[in-house]
């Protein structure tokens, strides 16, 4: 196991991203969103500020948002998008510009990305983008976003051919988790989050792999206790890999196991019938199987991976779906060269390989071993 710093905050856990002028904190801590303001001012973010939120999280932690940005910046305005994948648009992005400009931003200006992973991406690729590039704060409350799509400056929007097809690296100025908000999710939203912690135990950590077997009913009741355990080790993760390899080059592919079969049931799906992480647990027992296939993984170490997964209530398997149109989507991915797809596939839990290429008969006959 690889360690990155992991320093106390108060009664909060802080996890580093070391990257030089780029370097940022994501603090982790519970019922300390009314904080935000005063860790925003902390990063020198006082003037002009944008709430960018969906209208789920909106209703929930809007206001208490917008009242602690008050206090410290010197306007704020709030932007709600739509909730759900499809928020991930040209349409929306184009939407955002018009809300910047209301709130009149200028350079000196930030963005607060309050929600999942949707408006974080979107959110994120706003900053990015307007006036070549302002500062923003993740704000992340769900398990995905704590956990993965908050930290790593990834940001983006979705095209009718595919995921994130169009998007930019961007790092946050911070990342400010409240284990609080998770408290308000829906049942299937938290569990479909545990798929990416599952991930990270499969490509880096087995003792967090052993650790999530142990506690299964303690995360499924939310112990937040162990919560911030977890989040924490998986932002450490995170922030090693993004500190080796920030924008793709090589090793960052790691995190995308299980992802490349992932993104593509959610496009052949439509977005609505399989939430991200619940596609991705489908795309993670698919590399398992593969793995066991052509890259030497034991079989029992691919039942561990398949047996966590359905422990958590997290789908193996798309009946609905027919190979030809997943292929087809898998041809778009933005890891896919020449229409030949790159999988990461797994030596053993905790150790992966990326960029393996797999033959095409193994791919079709792996999906369909998946459902007898």
């Amino acid at each position: 196991m690889r360690h990155a710093a992991c320093l106390l905050w108060g009664m909060q856990n802080e996890v580093r991203v070391d990257l030089g002028d780029r370097s940022y904190g994501i603090r982790i801590g519970s019922a300390n969103l009314a904080r935000l303001g005063e860790f925003c001012a902390s990063q020198g973010l006082t003037s002009a500020c944008l709430i960018v939120t969906d209208s789920n999280v909106n209703s929930q932690y809007g206001d208490a948002c917008e009242e602690t940005l008050r206090a410290v910046a010197s306007r704020v305005h709030r932007a709600v998008v739509p909730s759900g994948e499809k928020a991930k648009s040209g349409e929306q992005l184009f939407a955002l510009y018009d809300e910047a400009i209301a709130a009149g931003l200028d350079r000196g200006s930030f963005v607060v990305a309050l929600g999942g992973g949707v408006v974080g991406d979107l959110a994120g690729y706003l900053a990015a983008s307007f006036l070549r590039g302002i500062p923003y704060v993740q704000v992340p409350t769900t398990v995905v976003a704590m956990v993965d799509s908050a930290v790593g400056g990834k940001t983006g929007i979705n095209l009718p051919h595919g995921k994130n097809l169009v998007g930019s690296f961007h790092q946050p100025v911070g990342v400010y988790t409240d284990l609080s908000t998770l408290g308000t999710l829906p049942d299937r939203e938290y569990v479909s989050g545990l798929a990416e912690v599952v991930k990270y135990g499969v490509i880096w950590d087995a003792a967090l792999f052993k650790l999530l077997e142990n506690n299964v009913e303690r995360l499924l009741r939310r112990d937040e206790d162990l919560l911030a355990q977890v989040v924490a080790t998986s932002c450490d993760i995170k922030s090693q890999v993004v500190h080796q390899d920030e924008r793709e080059g090589g090793l960052r592919a790691i995190l995308n196991f299980g992802h490349t079969l992932g993104h593509a049931i959610e496009r052949v799906a439509g977005y609505e019938a399989y939430l991200h992480g619940e596609a991705i647990s489908i795309g993670m027992n698919f590399a398992a199987d593969l793995s066991c296939r052509t890259h030497g993984l034991a079989i029992e170490e691919a039942d561990r991976i398949r047996r966590l997964l359905a422990k958590f209530g997290l789908p193996l398997f798309a009946p609905d779906l027919v190979w030809p149109d997943l292929r087809d989507a898998i041809s778009v991915d933005k890891k896919t060269i020449g229409r030949l797809p790159r999988f990461v596939l797994a030596d053993a839990i905790g150790t992966v390989a990326f960029g393996c290429e797999v033959g095409e008969s193994d791919l079709e006959e792996v999906w369909h071993g998946l459902g007898e």
